[in-house]
């Protein structure tokens, strides 16, 4: 699953020696870096999670080594050299190292018993991970539960099973109090009825004994489309087209095909609209354009920045 000369992939977290813990946010090496995002500082020997904007000032004031401007896509993120990992924590590790001991807490116990009853339904355990505060037992009585499936068949696997599992009663859908944290959570320019009508659909998260769970896709080796074109950004657009290819609506980034000649790709780097939209529906997209630099073809960018304010991807319903 993981490539020996370079084993990171998204939704792994790995930590550097300044008492720090990134996020892994791509598939492939940024001249020799990671890249990622800064999710954890180690203050008085706490562990703490770090908004977008403090994360920033924090590295550009005292570590600016871990900045990083892609030429690659245009865009600001974080970047590690390899040699300054200390620990590189994996999320299917970390499932099974969880599973095989007593739970600690109560989340550990509601995730004792959700393994099972995905499996039950059909996902495969050897193919799932545990990511989020729960990868690096940070985790406490408002903690979801995030869990990773590696490979396309296995999460669509999984999806179907947390279907099965709702109509059966064993989970529960995400109910007002989950769903709007979750909108708040992720600062969507969507309303709030836009918003729960998107993510009602999508099977990628529900709740067991009132906490939430969700799942995220990590590409196996052979599904990966490394781009190694050069993308400069051209401002803002919005557009209203027909999705024609969706195959990628849950990858990451998410990938749609649409109907539209100016930019016929539409990337998602921000989860909030991962599987989004499907094969055949309309859709209203506002975003960044990119052009490459070498072919001249562009593509439309939702989540340029980390929050993607003012930029979404809606089914005109």
């Amino acid at each position: 699953m993981r490539d020996i000369s370079f084993p990171y992939l998204p939704k792994d977290f790995i930590q550097t020696k300044e008492g720090l813990i990134f996020a892994v946010v791509d598939y492939q090496a940024h001249e020799g870096k990671v890249a990622c995002f800064l999710r954890y500082v180690l203050n008085d020997g706490v562990w703490g999670k770090i908004g977008t904007e403090s994360a920033n000032q924090l590295l550009q004031q005292n570590y600016p080594k871990y900045c990083y401007k892609s030429v690659h896509v245009d865009a600001a993120f974080h970047a590690v050299k390899v040699s300054d990992i200390i620990k590189h924590h994996c999320p299917e590790q970390r499932l099974q190292d969880v599973l095989q001991r007593e739970p600690q807490d109560k989340i550990e116990i509601t995730l004792h018993k959700l393994i099972p009853i995905l499996v039950h339904y059909g996902a495969e355990r050897h193919n799932l991970g545990l990511t989020g505060s729960m990868l690096i037992n940070q985790q406490n009585e408002k903690s979801d539960i995030d869990l990773v499936i590696y490979g396309r068949e296995a999460f669509h696997k999984t999806r179907q099973a947390v279907g099965k599992a709702l109509i059966d009663g064993v989970l529960a859908p995400l109910d007002m109090t989950l769903m709007m944290d979750n909108f708040n959570r992720r600062s969507a320019a969507l309303s709030f009825d836009d918003f729960t009508w998107h993510e009602s659909r999508k099977l990628n998260k529900a709740a067991i004994e009132g906490i939430k769970f969700d799942i995220g896709m990590v590409c196996l080796a052979d599904e990966i489309e490394c781009d190694q074109n050069q993308y400069k950004k051209q401002g803002m657009r919005t557009v209203k087209t027909t999705v024609i290819d969706d195959h990628r609506a849950f990858d990451f980034p998410a990938h749609y095909v649409v109907d539209d000649e100016m930019t016929p790709d539409v990337l998602s780097f921000t989860h909030t609209y991962v599987g989004q939209a499907k094969l055949g529906e309309t859709i209203e997209v506002s975003g960044a354009v990119e052009r490459n630099i070498a072919t001249g073809k562009c593509r439309l960018i939702v989540g340029s920045s980390r929050e993607a304010e003012g930029e979404y991807i809606k089914v005109c319903r």
